[in-house]
C-alpha cells in the first residue's frame, strides 16, 4: 500500500516547490472492540459511582447534593452516548447486511 503525502498549503493553495512531508506509518494501537469494551466499562463505573453516592447521600448529610446531582448527569450522558453508539453501530449491521451482492 503506497501513501501519497499532500502537499503543504498555505492560504488555501499548496505552496510551489515545498518539500514534502514524510508519510507517518500507522501503528497498532486499541482495536475498535477495545475501545469499545473502555467505554462500556467507564460507563458503568459511572453509574456504580452515581448510585453509590446516591445511597451516601441518603444515609448522611456529609456528601454535598451537587457532587450526586453531577455524578448522575455523567452517568446518564455516558448511558446516552453509549445508546446513540449502539444504534449506530446496529444501523450499520443492517445496511451492510442489506447490501446485495
Amino acid at each position: 500500500m503506497s501513501v501519497t503525502p499532500i502537499p503543504p498549503i498555505v492560504g488555501g493553495l499548496p505552496i510551489a516547490g515545498a518539500a514534502m512531508p514524510l508519510p507517518v506509518p500507522v501503528t497498532g494501537g486499541a482495536s475498535f472492540a477495545d475501545m469499545l469494551l473502555d467505554g462500556i466499562t467507564a460507563t458503568d463505573r459511572k453509574m456504580v459511582e452515581a448510585d453509590r453516592l446516591t445511597a451516601a447521600f441518603a444515609l448522611d448529610d456529609s456528601i454535598p447534593v451537587h457532587q450526586v446531582t453531577y455524578a448522575l448527569e455523567q452517568a446518564k450522558l455516558s448511558l446516552e452516548l453509549m445508546l446513540q453508539v449502539r444504534d449506530r453501530l446496529l444501523d450499520g449491521y443492517r445496511r451492510v447486511m442489506d447490501m446485495q451482492i
